[in-house]
């Protein structure tokens, strides 16, 4: 059975890295539910591609003036 390590490292185990198409030196996230189950959820390229189509953009706004609205707000 697999231990977190003092550094609170795991080490998963190789038929679920399989599964899950996790090879060393993927990028990962991981969440906590409310019950303390733990999701880690490999970070594929291009899996957000779309989120964001359709938004209209004020193309005056400097990236700067858009973060500041949005903090202001």
């Amino acid at each position: 059975m697999p231990k977190v390590s003092a550094k609170r490292q795991i080490t998963l185990p190789v038929d679920q890295c399989r599964q899950a198409n996790i090879a060393p030196g993927d990028e990962y996230v991981s969440y906590v539910d409310n019950d303390g189950h733990i999701t880690i959820i490999k970070k594929s390229r291009g899996s957000a591609k779309g989120v964001l189509q359709g938004i209209k953009t004020d193309k005056r706004l400097s990236d700067a003036a858009s973060l500041r609205s949005a903090i202001d707000t």
